[in-house]
Formats: C-alpha cells, structure tokens, sequence
C-alpha cells in the first residue's frame, strides 16, 4: 500500500489525467442517456465535456490557464444553454487547486467565480418551473457551499505549506548563523592561540639567544658564567616546551589528555618570577606594585602579565646594550595600570605605528587585541627624553 502512495506522489499529473478519463466517460454516459435535447444543445455538449476532462488532466501542470479554461466552458454552457452535468465537478475540482496551489489572483478569481456561478446557474435553468423564490435560493445557496468549501480548504493548504515552509527556512537561516558563529569562535580561538604562542617563542627564544650569545663570548674566559648561561638556556627551553605542549593540547579534540600537560594560565603574581628571569639575562629591570593586591578575572591576569612579558622582550631585542627597564603595577579602585619603560634606543617607529601594520610588530598586535578584548586601554611608543613606554589600563571586575 505505501509503494502505491509512493507511486501516486511521484507521478501526480498521471492520476490526474485518469480521473480525467473517468470523468469523460461519466459525461458520455450521460449523454448517451438522452440528458440533451437533439440538435445544437447535444453538439455543444461534447466539447464542453473535452474541455471538462482536459482541466483536471492539466490542474497541476497549469492551474491558472485550467481556471481559465473552465471558466470558458461555463460561459460556453450559459451562452449555448448545455445543462449542467457530471462533467462540471471538475469546476469545483479547479477551484480547490488553484486556492491551494495557483497565484493570489486566480485565487480571488476562483472564490468569485465560486460565488456567482450557482446563481448564474438558477437564472439559466430553473430548479423546478414555476416554482418560488424561497426555493430558488435555497437552490442556490446549496449549490454554492460545495464551491466555497473547495476554495476554503485550498487556501487553508496553502497556508499550511507557507507556514511550514517558512519554519524550514528559519531553521535553515539558523543552522546558518549557527555555523557562521561556530566559524568566528574558531577564528578567535586560532588568534588567541597564535598570541600565546607568540608570547611563548618570541620570549623564551630571545632569552635563549641571549644567554646564547654570552655564553660564546665568556666560554674561555669565565666557564663558570658560561656553564650558568647553559644551565639559564636549558630551563627556558624546558619551560618553553612545557607552555607550547599546553597550547598545542588545546588542539587535540578527543585525545586524553596526558598528566602534568595542562597547567594554569600565567597570572599577575608570576610577574615578578618573570622580572627575575629576564634579570638573569642581564637586563636590570626595577619592578614596584603599588596599591592594595586584589584578586582578579584571570582574562585581566592573564593580559598582564603577556604585556608585561612583550614589553621586556622588546626591551631587550631593541633597547641596545646597557639598557634598563622598569615595571609598574598600580592598583585603582576600578582599574589595574600597567607601565613598563626603559631608557634604550627604542624600537622602530614601524613597530608601535597602527599596531604593527607593517608585519613586523605582531607583538604590539598581540598586546593591543588583548587589552581591547577586556575593554582596556593600551598606549604605546617612544618616551620624550629616548626609550620605549608602554601604559596599559585594565578595568577590574569582581572574581568569580
């Protein structure tokens, strides 16, 4: 039985014109039955039941040009006085397709049409001769219920599918915003991970470097201060390692992850860890908090101690030999300030102007998009009496 239903849905025009067949030979037959007088009103009749038939083989296909079609028969039928008959069902059959299926204005045009032709109708060809007017319209009135009820459960379809057709397309809008969002969290997520991972080479690499490059020039002469430096190298590798195998964990969706691999995010107390280390690389750094400690969202940490950890970075890549720095951490009632000098040549001025646009300051890039996603301000560049100043000013919220 489902294979038959399967088989009518596939092939709707085909059913169709079968009824159309069943509906000509019922009109054959009635003409066969002597229902027409001889003559004219009998030649009539044939084409007016081809025309029947031939709209509701073609409803689907072309239910404006049906409507039409069968509104012409009906014209016909008035002019040339051709009674109704079993043929003139399909009219009630146009109707509801073209209610459900056709365009707004063969709908209205089948509704009026629906109205007008049972009274039409009465006036061409009295019910009974002679008979009165309470009957004519009760006549009428019963002729036209049928018409208005196939117009109104069309248009009750045709609202139906405009609802769920409508649904469709918002769940279809929505899994498109879904997967639209889906790609920005994973194009921010990729930025957060490429400044982490910035943060972790350009730092530790530059340290490595330097101690590198010491350890060369005092290997003969100073082994004991070459071997520290080699010891110095050994363990910022070693951290470096542990921080990259921690970002590069995040990455691995539906792996286990291994003992000891993620560790917490870098925080504002380990700002002062961090001043020590870049002082055993050389560079004297003078580091003060001022303010009452508090605790804070680990975003803001986080951002703190990156840009503070740049800001060195910078310091000893561009601020030449013999180069100082100073670090500041200052408490407000409604906002951490961060500023890091030092008395160096200074960077280039390509490295701070528009963030870094040239390519080469994408740790200034870094800085400045950290700072904005906590909603702080971040200024940047060189110091009137010559160095580097960089001031940030991060708003605080309550933890947890």
């Amino acid at each position: 039985m489902q294979r038959l239903y399967d088989f009518l849905r596939r092939h709707p025009t085909g059913v169709d014109v079968f009824w159309a067949f069943v509906l000509l030979g019922l009109s054959g037959m009635s003409m066969a039955s002597g229902m027409y007088d001889a003559g004219r009103e009998a030649i009539v009749a044939v084409p007016v039941a081809l025309g029947l038939s031939t709209v509701v083989a073609l409803r689907r296909r072309a239910p404006e040009k049906m409507l039409l079609l069968a509104i012409t028969v009906g014209v016909v039928q008035l002019v040339f006085g051709v009674r109704p008959s079993i043929g003139n069902f399909a009219m009630l059959v146009i109707t509801y397709t073209v209610a459900a299926v056709g365009e707004r204005w063969a709908s209205r045009l089948a509704l009026v049409c629906s109205l007008s032709a049972a009274a039409l109708s009465q006036l061409r060809w009295e019910a009974e001769p002679g008979g009165s007017w309470a009957q004519a319209v009760f006549v009428t009135i019963v002729m036209t219920v049928p018409f208005v009820l196939a117009w109104v459960l069309g248009d009750s379809l045709r609202t139906r599918r405009a609802y769920f057709s409508q649904l469709e397309e918002r769940a279809a809008r929505l899994e498109r915003e879904r997967e639209a969002q889906s790609k920005v969290a994973v194009a921010a997520e990729r930025a957060r991970i490429a400044r982490e991972l910035h943060d972790v080479v350009a730092h530790n690499v530059s340290v490595m470097v330097v101690q590198a490059d010491g350890a060369a020039y005092v290997m003969d002469a100073a082994p004991d201060q070459a071997r520290q430096a080699l010891e110095t190298i050994s363990s910022t590798g070693r951290q470096a390692l542990a921080e990259m195998r921690r970002l590069l964990g995040v990455l691995r969706t539906g792996d286990a992850p291994e003992s000891g691999e993620y560790v917490p995010q870098p925080d504002v107390e380990q700002i002062e860890d961090l001043v020590e280390q870049v002082r055993q690389t050389g560079l004297e750094v003078d580091f003060k908090v001022e303010g009452t400690p508090r605790p804070l969202p680990s975003g803001v940490e986080l951002t703190a101690y990156r840009i503070v950890q740049e800001a060195l970075t910078n310091t000893r890549k561009h601020g030449g030999p013999d180069a100082g720095a100073s670090v500041r951490l200052v408490y407000f009632d409604d906002g951490l300030g961060l500023l890091v000098e030092d008395d160096g040549r200074g960077a280039a001025h390509e490295l701070y102007e528009d963030g870094g646009a040239d390519g080469a300051g994408h740790g200034m890039i870094g800085m400045r998009e950290r700072v904005g996603m906590v909603g702080g301000t971040l200024d940047a560049g060189p110091r009137p009496g010559g160095g580097f100043r960089i001031s940030a000013l991060l708003p605080l919220k309550p933890a947890g």
